[in-house]
């Protein structure tokens, strides 16, 4: 691509910014560059001042880094570090706190002189904090400045814990966390609720002193806050925005995280486009419901007035393409996610043959399938499929302890109504009694109190797939072993979870199989079930004649709904089907009224069910299609 065509192309864009494939290799170009810094520095016999940041995002650089320390003698004995913040209180060796993090993932593993690592303190007396940032502006300085700050960006747009409504010239000091900013951080702390309210930071006028600046931000969960960052107007609502003061940042970013730029969202808007069925469906969608109009209502005005000259020209007239991009939408519903029988098939989005499948839904938590696809689910089961749900993981902690407490106390009492021995249940009682007194936020349950709450989940599961109208000897508890490796130990792969997949599979032969394909989830067990399942089939198809023909299709809704234009199939839901969706959903009684881990959307997980599959089939009924109460919508995965 020739300068002035990138030019044109990241017009919008008010940083220099770059791009890679994936994290990994973002994460190692970043490293690339601070190893870059400190060998410069460290030939002049220069110390390098680097500013540093915590959390998920900048932990694979430093994993490179350490690698570049023990492979490639890569020294860190000039390197002084400050880091950008610190929760207020905290404790040094707490396992939450900034120090405890850099320590296991930097600076224990390479040959740092200890005093030269700068974290603000989460110990003072608060009447001594304004005296600590001050000495700390000096001290940083006193080394004539930070060479390079890394930095990630929160969803408030905060960098460090620059919370919105900071200044641009704020130095380090004490401030309070964002509500957003604390559910973000509320698994590690077992809880929003133990998640402190203040922190100790650096200010924005701190970072903008730094010689270079380069801000990190993976995966699609920070694709929104990014363009607003790169994009939008410099605002104090955004902290990240002031950024685009400075001469002397890069932002390095994945795929992912960079998809909501204009020039990969709709890129029609700065450059012309190799235009295919699935961009001019794209662009007709986004231009109905920018100007609020039905797809057949557009006029070849709409299309020049909003940047879609050029596909009005090359591919209209703009009434064909109107036509032909309302058919595909109207294609992509149906009320028989398992095909129609007797029906012509080459317009539907499932195949009629065989006209009973057997199917399976994975469900990555015990409650994912209901809440999601609950609807489709029940039409399935009602059509006479063969259905099969597999829970992939126990998800057993997400349970209450009180409420596991109140299983183990019934059980108890039945027992003794039947004149059992309750020895056993009484010691276990007294166990999980006496850990619980002690027990710290975010500490993994004992293995006896984990069961229990397994139970409670495997019994909600079973209610809502019988419900549905599963059989029993068609509901699978799989278990799977990364569940509880990520608990107890770093991750160590996913063979064992793969094969086992894979012998499920192989035992029931689906024709259709339905999987969480929902990756805002931010505790990322759906993307580890999805690579399994995924891996699982791949491996099949290459082997085993039924798999050739066995179709995934992928489901969201417990956290965020697909895309219109990204729909491939669509099941309309009645008012009555939505409320046996709802009562499925209801027997996931543990995580009704407040689940233990809600993420950052205050609703109900039943409410987030019917209000998002209803904002789904509202935009269907915009875009001139027909109006439903609800719809749920799949995509299919072309292996």
């Amino acid at each position: 691509m020739s300068r002035l065509n990138l030019l044109e192309e990241t017009r919008f864009e008010k940083i220099p910014v770059s791009i890679f494939p994936n994290e990994n290799q973002a994460s190692i170009a970043a490293a690339q560059k601070i190893a870059n810094l400190i060998r410069k520095n460290n030939n002049g016999k220069k110390p390098t001042v680097l500013g540093l940041a915590t959390g998920s995002t900048p932990i694979k650089v430093y994993k490179e880094l350490i690698r570049l320390h023990k492979e490639e003698n890569l020294s860190f004995e000039n390197v002084v570090t400050f880091n950008l913040d610190e929760y207020y209180p905290m404790k040094s060796d707490a396992t939450q706190s900034y120090v405890t993090f850099m320590n296991e993932n930097l600076f224990n593993h390479i040959n740092i002189e200890k005093q030269n690592i700068n974290i603000p303190d989460g110990t003072l007396e608060e009447k001594d904090i304004a005296a600590f940032c001050l000495a700390y502006e000096k001290k940083i300085s006193a080394y004539g400045g930070l060479d390079l700050q890394l930095l990630g960006i929160g969803r408030t747009g905060h960098i460090g814990f620059n919370e919105p409504g900071s200044a641009p010239n704020s130095g380090t000091r004490l401030v309070t966390l964002d509500d957003l900013t604390r559910r973000d951080a509320s698994r590690d702390f077992g809880g929003k609720e133990n998640v402190p309210t203040k922190a100790i930071t650096m200010g924005v006028g701190t970072i903008f002193k730094a010689k270079e600046i380069i801000l990190l931000a993976f995966n699609k969960k920070k694709a929104s806050i990014v363009k607003k960052a790169l994009e939008g107007e410099i605002s104090p609502n955004v902290p990240a925005t002031y950024l685009q003061l400075s001469d002397n940042v890069e932002f390095i970013l994945d795929v992912d995280a960079a998809s909501d730029l204009t020039r990969f969202d709709t890129p029609w808007l700065v450059r012309d486009c190799d235009w295919n069925i699935e961009t001019i469906k794209k662009a007709v969608i986004w231009l109905a419901k920018k100007i609020n109009k039905p797809i057949l209502k557009l006029t070849e005005d709409d299309y020049n007035s909003n940047g879609m000259a050029q596909l009005a020209t090359e591919k209209g007239p703009v009434y064909n393409l109107n036509i032909d991009i309302f058919n595909i939408l109207q294609h992509t519903i149906t009320g028989w996610p398992g095909g129609k029988p007797n029906a012509n098939d080459k317009q539907r989005p499932e195949r009629r043959e065989p006209s009973l499948k057997r199917s399976i839904i994975f469900s990555p938590h015990p409650d994912d399938d209901v809440i999601s696809m609950g609807g489709t689910f029940i039409r399935l089961a009602d059509q006479g499929h063969e259905l099969h749900v597999a829970y992939q993981t126990s998800g057993n902690t997400a349970v209450w302890d009180d409420d596991a407490l109140r299983f183990l106390e019934f059980s108890i009492d039945f027992n003794r109504m039947q004149n059992l021995d309750v020895s056993v249940l009484e010691k276990t009682y007294q166990n999980i009694h006496a850990f619980l007194k002690t027990k710290q936020p975010n500490q993994t349950d004992m293995a006896e109190l984990l069961s229990i709450k397994g139970l409670v989940r495997k019994g909600e599961a079973i209610a809502g797939a019988r419900f549905a109208g599963v059989p029993d000897k068609r509901i699978h508890f799989m278990d799977l072993p990364f569940y509880d490796r990520f608990k107890y130990s770093n991750f160590s792969g996913l063979e064992d979870d793969i094969l086992q997949t894979m012998d499920l599979l192989r035992e029931i032969k689906p024709h259709q199989v339905f999987t969480a394909g929902d990756f805002e989830d931010p505790h990322g067990t759906h993307k580890v079930c999805f690579n399994i399942v995924l891996q699982a089939l791949q491996r099949l198809k290459e082997t085993d004649d039924w798999a050739k023909d066995c179709w995934l299709w992928l489901y969201r809704g417990a956290w965020h709904e697909f895309e219109i234009h990204e729909i491939e199939m669509a099941v309309p839901l009645s008012p009555a089907e939505v409320k046996r969706k709802r009562l499925a959903i209801f027997k996931h009684q543990s995580q009704k009224d407040a689940p233990v881990f809600p993420g950052d959307d205050a609703r109900e997980f039943w409410v987030r069910a019917e209000e998002r599959t209803a904002e789904t089939a509202n935009v269907y009924n915009q875009l001139g299609l027909a109006e439903y109460a609800a719809i749920e919508a799949f995509k299919r995965y072309h292996f």
